[in-house]
């Protein structure tokens, strides 16, 4: 079966199969066609008991990443070949990370520990060690928030490797398209987008015509306020008139003059909110973390 062609009738055919030998509740399958692209394994299986994945073959390390990413209880249901019959196998994925996949088909991956809620605002031990100083969760959960994340909008975020992270997840089957003008950063963003399964991350080191072409036109960026901030926003406006925008920035004076920004680039009246956060420390004093103003489209 070759690739991306995983029509209706072959979806059909691979439910009606699995149907008709397990006891499965078909409303309550999620289907996932990784063969096409942008389409993450790892979160999908995380968040749904029971997912139906159609792949290619060719996965050699498919079991093993899962296995990695904690999913290692998830049982497969399977059989051999690349058509809707025969025998039905079931296996653990942690008894399975030695295998690959050898032929283009469907397979059931069951989690009954799935989470029925949304990542937001995740520990910041959960990301990769490297270059970046993660902004703390709470803040990154009122960004993420303000930032309207649906299932499937485009999103470009400038310089805030963590979001970038949990927005990927969240937009399942959107684009998000990842700017780092330092290769350190890019690269400890590219161990995050590994160690998550991530598909659908498209990392670039500017924001220009050349580095654009081909991407998806962004609904919302979310950016760190710096000196070429208004030279991105410009451009992103030429691509999309609407653009929301949401803006981080520990720079009061930054903060003050979004006014001005916002009526340059004929955006309406800015609102600015500061975010405050402390933590309890084991000496029983409270310890006060950055606190950012966060700047976005008062119609938005």
């Amino acid at each position: 079966m070759d690739k991306n062609l995983f029509t209706n009738s072959h979806i059909l055919a691979w439910l009606t199969y699995f149907s008709e030998n397990t006891e499965i509740d078909l409303e309550r399958v999620k289907i996932l066609d990784i063969t096409r692209k942008n389409k993450n394994l790892i979160p999908t299986v995380e968040s749904h008991k029971t997912v139906l994945v159609f792949t290619e073959a060719g996965h050699r390390d498919i079991f093993y990443r899962m296995f990695n990413a904690g999913l290692g209880d998830c049982e497969v249901i399977y059989n051999e070949g690349s058509e809707p019959c025969g025998e039905i196998k079931k296996n653990k994925v942690y008894d399975m990370i030695d295998r690959g996949i050898n032929a283009s088909a469907g397979m059931l991956i069951i989690n009954p520990s799935a989470r029925n809620t949304v990542k937001f605002g995740m520990d910041n031990k959960l990301f990769a060690t490297g270059s970046v100083h993660y902004v703390g969760s709470e803040i990154r959960s009122v960004i993420l928030n303000k930032m309207q994340i649906d299932d499937s909008k485009n999103l470009c975020i400038i310089s805030g490797e963590s979001i970038a992270i949990e927005a990927a997840i969240m937009a399942g089957e959107g684009t998000v398209i990842a700017v780092e003008y330092n290769q350190r950063d890019r690269e400890t963003l590219e161990d995050n987008v590994s160690q998550f399964g991530l598909h659908n991350i498209t990392i670039i080191d500017r924001i220009d015509e050349a580095t654009m072409k081909g991407l998806p036109v962004p609904d919302v960026t979310m950016l760190v306020a710096s000196a070429s901030m208004e030279q991105e926003m410009r451009y992103l406006l030429k691509l999309n008139p609407a653009m929301q925008f949401v803006i981080y920035t520990l720079d009061f004076q930054v903060a003050a003059s979004m006014g001005h920004l916002f009526e340059t680039l004929s955006l309406g009246e800015p609102k600015i909110i500061q975010i405050a956060v402390s933590y309890l420390t084991h000496r029983n004093t409270f310890e006060q973390q950055p606190a950012p103003w966060i700047i976005t489209r008062r119609d938005a």
